[in-house]
Protein backbone atom coordinates (compact mmCIF):
# COMPACT_ATOMS: atom_id res chain seq x y z
CA UNK A 1 0.00 0.00 0.00
CA UNK A 2 2.95 2.44 0.96
CA UNK A 3 4.52 1.46 -2.10
CA UNK A 4 1.24 2.50 -3.98
CA UNK A 5 0.88 5.78 -2.53
CA UNK A 6 4.76 6.43 -3.49
CA UNK A 7 4.01 5.68 -7.08
CA UNK A 8 1.04 8.00 -7.23
CA UNK A 9 2.61 10.83 -5.04
CA UNK A 10 6.01 10.63 -7.83
CA UNK A 11 3.46 10.55 -10.71
CA UNK A 12 1.63 13.39 -8.96
CA UNK A 13 5.05 15.43 -8.58
CA UNK A 14 5.98 14.69 -12.09
CA UNK A 15 2.72 15.67 -14.00
CA UNK A 16 3.18 19.11 -11.97
CA UNK A 17 6.80 19.37 -13.27
CA UNK A 18 5.90 18.48 -16.39
CA UNK A 19 3.62 21.17 -16.59
CA UNK A 20 5.65 23.94 -14.91
CA UNK A 21 6.08 26.95 -17.54
CA UNK A 22 9.52 27.51 -18.18
CA UNK A 23 10.26 31.32 -17.48
CA UNK A 24 13.97 31.29 -18.76
CA UNK A 25 13.86 30.31 -22.71
CA UNK A 26 12.12 33.55 -23.29
CA UNK A 27 14.70 35.92 -21.60
CA UNK A 28 17.61 34.22 -23.22
CA UNK A 29 16.13 34.30 -26.79
CA UNK A 30 15.83 38.02 -26.08
CA UNK A 31 19.27 38.11 -23.86
CA UNK A 32 20.62 36.87 -27.75
CA UNK A 33 19.52 39.98 -29.69
CA UNK A 34 20.64 42.84 -27.64
CA UNK A 35 19.80 45.24 -30.50
CA UNK A 36 16.46 44.14 -30.40
CA UNK A 37 15.36 43.78 -26.71
CA UNK A 38 17.79 45.35 -24.02
CA UNK A 39 15.59 48.41 -23.63
CA UNK A 40 13.01 46.40 -22.37
CA UNK A 41 15.27 43.75 -20.97
CA UNK A 42 16.79 46.46 -18.92
CA UNK A 43 13.41 47.48 -17.33
CA UNK A 44 10.73 45.66 -17.93
CA UNK A 45 8.13 46.29 -15.21
CA UNK A 46 8.73 50.17 -16.28
CA UNK A 47 7.56 48.80 -20.17
CA UNK A 48 5.19 46.68 -18.23
CA UNK A 49 6.19 43.75 -20.34
CA UNK A 50 4.45 40.37 -19.98
CA UNK A 51 4.82 36.98 -22.33
CA UNK A 52 3.73 33.87 -23.13
CA UNK A 53 4.30 31.38 -25.74
CA UNK A 54 3.42 28.13 -26.35
CA UNK A 55 4.41 25.67 -28.71
CA UNK A 56 2.51 22.98 -30.27
CA UNK A 57 3.45 19.16 -30.38
CA UNK A 58 1.21 17.13 -32.53
CA UNK A 59 1.17 13.04 -32.66
CA UNK A 60 0.85 10.89 -35.38
CA UNK A 61 -3.51 11.88 -35.14
CA UNK A 62 -2.87 15.04 -35.50
CA UNK A 63 -3.31 15.57 -31.72
CA UNK A 64 -2.09 18.76 -30.05
CA UNK A 65 -0.17 18.65 -26.84
CA UNK A 66 1.61 22.34 -25.33
CA UNK A 67 4.81 23.02 -23.96
CA UNK A 68 4.83 27.02 -22.47
CA UNK A 69 7.62 29.60 -21.69
CA UNK A 70 6.71 32.92 -20.05
CA UNK A 71 8.57 36.11 -19.42
CA UNK A 72 8.05 38.24 -16.63
CA UNK A 73 4.50 36.85 -15.91
CA UNK A 74 2.57 38.24 -13.41
CA UNK A 75 -1.35 37.71 -12.36
CA UNK A 76 -1.58 40.29 -9.88
CA UNK A 77 0.39 43.29 -11.93
CA UNK A 78 -2.07 45.17 -13.14
CA UNK A 79 -2.37 46.13 -16.88
CA UNK A 80 -4.65 47.58 -18.96
CA UNK A 81 -6.34 44.93 -21.27
CA UNK A 82 -8.09 47.45 -23.89
CA UNK A 83 -9.82 45.17 -26.75
CA UNK A 84 -8.81 41.78 -25.65
CA UNK A 85 -11.61 41.26 -23.88
CA UNK A 86 -13.82 41.39 -26.92
CA UNK A 87 -12.71 37.31 -28.08
CA UNK A 88 -14.35 36.45 -24.84
CA UNK A 89 -17.84 38.19 -25.49
CA UNK A 90 -17.55 36.96 -28.95
CA UNK A 91 -17.47 33.71 -27.62
CA UNK A 92 -19.37 34.09 -24.77
CA UNK A 93 -22.43 35.62 -27.40
CA UNK A 94 -22.45 32.24 -29.65
CA UNK A 95 -22.35 30.36 -27.26
CA UNK A 96 -25.72 32.33 -25.42
CA UNK A 97 -26.89 31.98 -29.08
CA UNK A 98 -26.68 28.04 -28.98
CA UNK A 99 -28.03 28.11 -25.53
CA UNK A 100 -31.33 29.87 -27.14
CA UNK A 101 -31.63 27.80 -29.89
CA UNK A 102 -34.93 26.88 -28.89
CA UNK A 103 -36.33 30.10 -28.97
CA UNK A 104 -35.69 30.51 -32.43
CA UNK A 105 -32.53 32.36 -32.01
CA UNK A 106 -29.49 32.54 -34.37
CA UNK A 107 -26.73 35.19 -34.72
CA UNK A 108 -28.02 36.59 -38.13
CA UNK A 109 -31.37 37.51 -37.08
CA UNK A 110 -31.80 41.52 -37.06
CA UNK A 111 -31.01 42.66 -33.58
CA UNK A 112 -32.78 45.88 -32.53
CA UNK A 113 -31.55 47.77 -29.50
CA UNK A 114 -33.56 49.96 -27.16
CA UNK A 115 -32.32 51.66 -23.88
CA UNK A 116 -33.86 51.60 -20.49
CA UNK A 117 -30.95 53.51 -18.29
CA UNK A 118 -29.44 56.50 -18.34
CA UNK A 119 -26.34 57.14 -21.10
CA UNK A 120 -27.99 54.17 -23.02
CA UNK A 121 -28.24 54.28 -26.71
CA UNK A 122 -30.54 52.84 -29.31
CA UNK A 123 -29.52 50.49 -32.52
CA UNK A 124 -31.89 50.20 -35.67
CA UNK A 125 -29.60 50.31 -38.29
CA UNK A 126 -26.18 49.25 -39.52
CA UNK A 127 -25.57 50.73 -42.76
CA UNK A 128 -21.95 48.75 -42.76
CA UNK A 129 -24.25 45.62 -43.25
CA UNK A 130 -25.38 44.05 -46.55
CA UNK A 131 -28.97 44.22 -45.51
CA UNK A 132 -28.58 47.33 -43.16
CA UNK A 133 -29.61 45.75 -40.59
CA UNK A 134 -27.79 45.04 -36.90
CA UNK A 135 -27.03 41.45 -36.30
CA UNK A 136 -24.64 39.47 -33.72
CA UNK A 137 -22.87 37.79 -36.72
CA UNK A 138 -22.05 41.25 -38.20
CA UNK A 139 -20.98 42.72 -35.00
CA UNK A 140 -18.65 39.49 -34.37
CA UNK A 141 -17.50 40.49 -37.76
CA UNK A 142 -16.74 44.14 -37.11
CA UNK A 143 -14.76 43.20 -33.52
CA UNK A 144 -12.69 40.66 -35.01
CA UNK A 145 -11.72 42.65 -38.52
CA UNK A 146 -11.33 45.91 -36.81
CA UNK A 147 -11.97 45.92 -33.03
CA UNK A 148 -14.69 48.15 -33.56
CA UNK A 149 -16.08 49.16 -30.10
CA UNK A 150 -19.33 50.02 -30.88
CA UNK A 151 -20.14 46.20 -31.92
CA UNK A 152 -18.31 44.92 -28.78
CA UNK A 153 -20.43 46.87 -26.59
CA UNK A 154 -23.86 45.26 -28.15
CA UNK A 155 -22.32 41.60 -27.52
CA UNK A 156 -21.86 42.99 -24.05
CA UNK A 157 -25.31 44.23 -23.86
CA UNK A 158 -26.70 41.28 -25.23
CA UNK A 159 -24.67 39.10 -22.40
CA UNK A 160 -25.42 40.93 -19.73
CA UNK A 161 -22.07 41.68 -16.79
CA UNK A 162 -23.42 38.50 -14.84
CA UNK A 163 -22.83 35.91 -17.54
CA UNK A 164 -20.04 37.14 -18.88
CA UNK A 165 -18.13 36.52 -15.68
CA UNK A 166 -19.89 33.38 -15.16
CA UNK A 167 -18.52 32.12 -18.22
CA UNK A 168 -14.89 33.57 -17.19
CA UNK A 169 -15.28 31.53 -14.31
CA UNK A 170 -16.94 28.27 -15.93
CA UNK A 171 -13.63 28.12 -18.24
CA UNK A 172 -11.43 28.16 -15.30
CA UNK A 173 -10.53 31.98 -16.68
CA UNK A 174 -10.48 33.03 -12.56
CA UNK A 175 -7.68 35.81 -13.06
CA UNK A 176 -9.81 37.96 -15.24
CA UNK A 177 -13.13 40.14 -15.04
CA UNK A 178 -14.87 42.01 -17.72
CA UNK A 179 -17.14 45.06 -15.78
CA UNK A 180 -17.67 47.27 -18.24
CA UNK A 181 -18.23 48.58 -22.24
CA UNK A 182 -15.41 50.16 -24.28
CA UNK A 183 -14.96 53.87 -24.69
CA UNK A 184 -17.48 55.49 -23.80
CA UNK A 185 -16.95 55.91 -20.17
CA UNK A 186 -18.83 53.31 -18.89
CA UNK A 187 -18.71 52.16 -15.14
CA UNK A 188 -20.44 52.53 -11.81
CA UNK A 189 -24.27 51.91 -12.22
CA UNK A 190 -24.27 51.99 -15.43
CA UNK A 191 -22.11 49.20 -16.30
CA UNK A 192 -24.51 46.97 -14.13
CA UNK A 193 -27.20 47.63 -16.70
CA UNK A 194 -28.09 46.24 -20.04
CA UNK A 195 -30.06 47.54 -22.14
CA UNK A 196 -33.57 45.35 -23.70
CA UNK A 197 -32.74 44.21 -27.18
CA UNK A 198 -35.49 42.16 -29.76
CA UNK A 199 -34.78 39.70 -32.43
CA UNK A 200 -36.40 39.48 -35.77
CA UNK A 201 -36.96 37.45 -38.71
CA UNK A 202 -38.54 40.32 -41.11
CA UNK A 203 -41.05 41.68 -39.49
CA UNK A 204 -41.76 39.07 -36.74
CA UNK A 205 -40.55 39.03 -33.25
CA UNK A 206 -38.84 35.84 -32.50
CA UNK A 207 -37.09 36.69 -29.20
CA UNK A 208 -37.17 39.59 -26.65
CA UNK A 209 -34.45 39.78 -24.11
CA UNK A 210 -35.40 42.43 -21.64
CA UNK A 211 -32.90 45.04 -19.82
CA UNK A 212 -30.79 43.21 -17.07
CA UNK A 213 -28.80 44.26 -14.12
CA UNK A 214 -25.91 42.96 -12.31
CA UNK A 215 -25.98 43.80 -8.36
CA UNK A 216 -22.91 41.27 -8.02
CA UNK A 217 -19.26 42.75 -7.65
CA UNK A 218 -16.12 40.63 -8.79
CA UNK A 219 -13.01 41.75 -6.78
CA UNK A 220 -9.59 40.54 -7.77
CA UNK A 221 -6.40 41.14 -5.58
CA UNK A 222 -4.31 43.32 -7.86
CA UNK A 223 -1.64 45.62 -7.49
CA UNK A 224 -0.15 48.65 -9.79
CA UNK A 225 -3.29 49.78 -10.11
CA UNK A 226 -3.00 53.45 -9.18
CA UNK A 227 -0.08 54.43 -11.94
CA UNK A 228 0.96 57.85 -13.00
CA UNK A 229 1.58 61.38 -11.79
CA UNK A 230 -1.82 62.76 -13.58
CA UNK A 231 -4.54 62.16 -16.12
CA UNK A 232 -6.14 64.15 -18.31
CA UNK A 233 -9.94 64.43 -17.20
CA UNK A 234 -13.38 64.28 -19.86
CA UNK A 235 -12.93 68.02 -20.06
CA UNK A 236 -9.66 67.48 -21.48
CA UNK A 237 -8.37 69.43 -18.00
CA UNK A 238 -4.82 68.08 -16.75
CA UNK A 239 -5.36 66.74 -13.08
CA UNK A 240 -1.92 66.18 -11.38
CA UNK A 241 -2.99 63.44 -9.32
CA UNK A 242 -2.03 59.71 -9.89
CA UNK A 243 -4.58 57.69 -12.14
CA UNK A 244 -6.71 54.71 -11.08
CA UNK A 245 -7.56 51.36 -12.90
CA UNK A 246 -9.47 50.48 -10.00
CA UNK A 247 -13.02 48.97 -11.08
CA UNK A 248 -12.13 48.39 -14.63
CA UNK A 249 -12.04 45.01 -16.94
CA UNK A 250 -8.99 42.72 -15.96
CA UNK A 251 -7.66 40.14 -18.66
CA UNK A 252 -4.71 38.55 -18.05
CA UNK A 253 -2.07 36.84 -20.51
CA UNK A 254 -2.47 33.79 -18.92
CA UNK A 255 -6.27 33.89 -19.30
CA UNK A 256 -6.07 35.48 -22.88
CA UNK A 257 -4.05 32.43 -24.22
CA UNK A 258 -6.20 30.05 -22.23
CA UNK A 259 -9.08 31.17 -24.17
CA UNK A 260 -7.38 31.55 -27.71
CA UNK A 261 -6.10 28.31 -26.98
CA UNK A 262 -9.34 26.35 -26.54
CA UNK A 263 -10.80 28.79 -29.03
CA UNK A 264 -8.50 27.24 -31.68
CA UNK A 265 -7.82 23.73 -30.36
CA UNK A 266 -10.93 22.58 -28.33
CA UNK A 267 -9.65 18.93 -29.28
CA UNK A 268 -6.96 19.51 -26.80
CA UNK A 269 -9.58 19.67 -24.30
CA UNK A 270 -12.16 16.68 -22.38
CA UNK A 271 -15.88 17.20 -24.18
CA UNK A 272 -17.48 19.15 -21.58
CA UNK A 273 -14.29 21.48 -20.98
CA UNK A 274 -14.93 22.92 -24.59
CA UNK A 275 -16.98 26.38 -25.90
CA UNK A 276 -20.46 25.26 -26.54
CA UNK A 277 -19.76 26.60 -30.55
CA UNK A 278 -20.92 24.73 -33.54
CA UNK A 279 -18.87 23.96 -37.11
CA UNK A 280 -20.84 27.13 -38.37
CA UNK A 281 -19.15 29.11 -35.13
CA UNK A 282 -15.59 28.51 -35.27
CA UNK A 283 -15.26 28.50 -38.92
CA UNK A 284 -17.27 32.52 -38.29
CA UNK A 285 -14.64 33.58 -35.70
CA UNK A 286 -11.23 31.66 -37.72
CA UNK A 287 -12.16 33.33 -41.10
CA UNK A 288 -12.74 37.09 -39.20
CA UNK A 289 -10.13 36.91 -37.04
CA UNK A 290 -7.41 35.78 -39.70
CA UNK A 291 -9.11 38.21 -42.60
CA UNK A 292 -7.70 41.11 -43.57
CA UNK A 293 -10.23 44.67 -43.87
CA UNK A 294 -8.96 45.05 -47.14
CA UNK A 295 -10.63 41.33 -47.58
CA UNK A 296 -14.16 42.47 -46.93
CA UNK A 297 -16.92 44.58 -48.48
CA UNK A 298 -19.45 43.95 -45.24
CA UNK A 299 -18.07 46.32 -43.95
CA UNK A 300 -16.32 47.78 -45.90
CA UNK A 301 -12.89 49.71 -45.08
CA UNK A 302 -11.06 52.65 -45.94
CA UNK A 303 -7.30 50.71 -46.84
CA UNK A 304 -5.77 54.31 -45.88
CA UNK A 305 -7.05 53.49 -42.40
CA UNK A 306 -7.25 50.02 -41.88
CA UNK A 307 -4.74 48.22 -43.95
CA UNK A 308 -4.44 44.77 -44.55
CA UNK A 309 -1.79 44.08 -41.17
CA UNK A 310 -3.86 46.86 -39.41
CA UNK A 311 -4.36 44.38 -36.31
CA UNK A 312 -1.61 41.68 -36.51
CA UNK A 313 1.23 43.49 -34.35
CA UNK A 314 2.86 40.19 -33.24
CA UNK A 315 5.19 39.74 -36.78
CA UNK A 316 3.88 42.81 -38.61
CA UNK A 317 4.14 45.98 -35.85
CA UNK A 318 1.96 48.52 -37.46
CA UNK A 319 3.85 48.60 -41.02
CA UNK A 320 1.30 50.33 -43.10
CA UNK A 321 3.65 48.72 -46.20
CA UNK A 322 4.20 45.73 -45.09
CA UNK A 323 5.00 42.44 -47.47
CA UNK A 324 2.22 40.19 -46.97
CA UNK A 325 3.04 36.04 -47.10
CA UNK A 326 0.53 34.25 -48.70
CA UNK A 327 1.34 31.36 -46.72
CA UNK A 328 0.82 32.94 -43.42
CA UNK A 329 -2.29 33.56 -41.27
CA UNK A 330 -2.71 35.08 -38.32
CA UNK A 331 -5.53 34.43 -35.62
CA UNK A 332 -5.26 37.39 -32.89
CA UNK A 333 -7.04 39.74 -30.67
CA UNK A 334 -5.36 43.22 -30.13
CA UNK A 335 -6.04 45.75 -27.89
CA UNK A 336 -4.29 49.28 -27.46
CA UNK A 337 -4.86 51.80 -24.44
CA UNK A 338 -3.36 54.14 -22.16
CA UNK A 339 -0.04 53.39 -23.65
CA UNK A 340 -0.59 49.39 -23.53
CA UNK A 341 0.17 47.12 -26.61
CA UNK A 342 -1.61 43.66 -26.36
CA UNK A 343 -1.90 40.92 -28.59
CA UNK A 344 -2.95 37.26 -28.12
CA UNK A 345 -2.48 35.51 -31.25
CA UNK A 346 -1.81 31.44 -32.94
CA UNK A 347 0.57 32.28 -36.10
CA UNK A 348 0.25 29.51 -38.73
CA UNK A 349 2.26 29.42 -41.82
CA UNK A 350 0.94 26.68 -44.02
CA UNK A 351 3.99 25.96 -46.25
CA UNK A 352 6.50 25.62 -43.46
CA UNK A 353 4.30 23.76 -41.11
CA UNK A 354 4.54 26.28 -38.39
CA UNK A 355 2.07 27.12 -35.50
CA UNK A 356 2.17 28.36 -32.32
CA UNK A 357 0.57 30.47 -29.94
CA UNK A 358 2.14 34.22 -28.76
CA UNK A 359 0.60 36.58 -26.20
CA UNK A 360 1.88 39.68 -24.99
CA UNK A 361 1.91 43.17 -23.46
CA UNK A 362 4.06 46.17 -23.75
CA UNK A 363 3.62 49.64 -22.54
CA UNK A 364 5.12 53.03 -22.84
CA UNK A 365 4.26 56.41 -21.07
CA UNK A 366 7.05 58.26 -20.47
CA UNK A 367 5.78 61.05 -19.05
CA UNK A 368 3.17 59.76 -16.75
CA UNK A 369 0.01 61.41 -18.05
CA UNK A 370 -2.35 59.61 -18.62
CA UNK A 371 -5.77 60.05 -21.49
CA UNK A 372 -2.82 62.44 -23.02
CA UNK A 373 -2.72 60.23 -26.25
CA UNK A 374 0.97 60.46 -25.66
CA UNK A 375 2.45 57.35 -25.84
CA UNK A 376 5.88 55.79 -27.07
CA UNK A 377 3.71 53.39 -28.75
CA UNK A 378 5.48 53.69 -32.77
CA UNK A 379 9.20 53.59 -31.20
CA UNK A 380 9.23 51.62 -27.98
CA UNK A 381 5.45 49.21 -28.55
CA UNK A 382 5.17 48.83 -32.08
CA UNK A 383 8.28 47.61 -32.43
CA UNK A 384 8.60 45.07 -29.45
CA UNK A 385 5.54 43.16 -30.80
CA UNK A 386 7.47 42.91 -34.24
CA UNK A 387 10.79 41.73 -33.26
CA UNK A 388 9.26 39.43 -30.79
CA UNK A 389 6.80 37.85 -33.40
CA UNK A 390 9.35 37.36 -35.80
CA UNK A 391 11.83 36.25 -33.14
CA UNK A 392 9.55 33.19 -32.40
CA UNK A 393 8.32 32.49 -35.89
CA UNK A 394 12.34 32.60 -37.01
CA UNK A 395 12.80 30.01 -33.95
CA UNK A 396 9.81 28.03 -34.96
CA UNK A 397 11.09 27.82 -38.64
CA UNK A 398 14.48 26.09 -37.05
CA UNK A 399 12.27 23.73 -34.30
CA UNK A 400 12.57 20.55 -35.11
CA UNK A 401 8.88 18.20 -34.88
CA UNK A 402 8.24 14.43 -34.34
CA UNK A 403 5.03 14.70 -36.18
CA UNK A 404 4.53 18.12 -38.87
CA UNK A 405 1.53 18.86 -38.50
CA UNK A 406 -1.74 18.87 -40.86
CA UNK A 407 -3.07 22.84 -40.89
CA UNK A 408 -5.54 22.05 -43.60
CA UNK A 409 -8.64 23.60 -40.83
CA UNK A 410 -7.13 26.62 -40.31
CA UNK A 411 -7.51 27.15 -44.18
CA UNK A 412 -10.27 29.72 -44.88
CA UNK A 413 -12.35 31.19 -47.81
CA UNK A 414 -11.90 34.45 -47.58
CA UNK A 415 -13.67 35.22 -50.86
CA UNK A 416 -16.83 35.69 -49.09
CA UNK A 417 -17.53 39.63 -48.66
Amino acid sequence: MRKLFLCLLFLISYQAMAQKTDTLFLKKLMEDKPELFSGILNHPNHNEVQVIYTQVNRDKNNKPSFKTFSYNLNAKRYFYPASTVKLAGVIFALEKVNELKSKGLNANLSMITDSSFKGETKVWRDESAANGKPSLAHYIKKVLLTSDNDAFNRLFEFLGRSEINGKLKKYGLTESRILNRLAIGDGGESARHTNPIDFYDGDKLIYHQPEQYDAKDYPLELNNLIVGKGYMDSNEKLVNEPYSFADKNVFTVSDQQSLMKRLIMPEAYPVKERFNLTADDYKLIYTYMSKYPTESDFPKYDAKEFWPTYAKMLYYGREKNAVLDPNIRIFNKYGDSYGFIIDNSYFVDFKNKVEYFLTAVVQSNEDGIYNDGKYEYETVCYPFMKNLGRTIYEYELNRSKKQLPDLNKFKMDYSNK
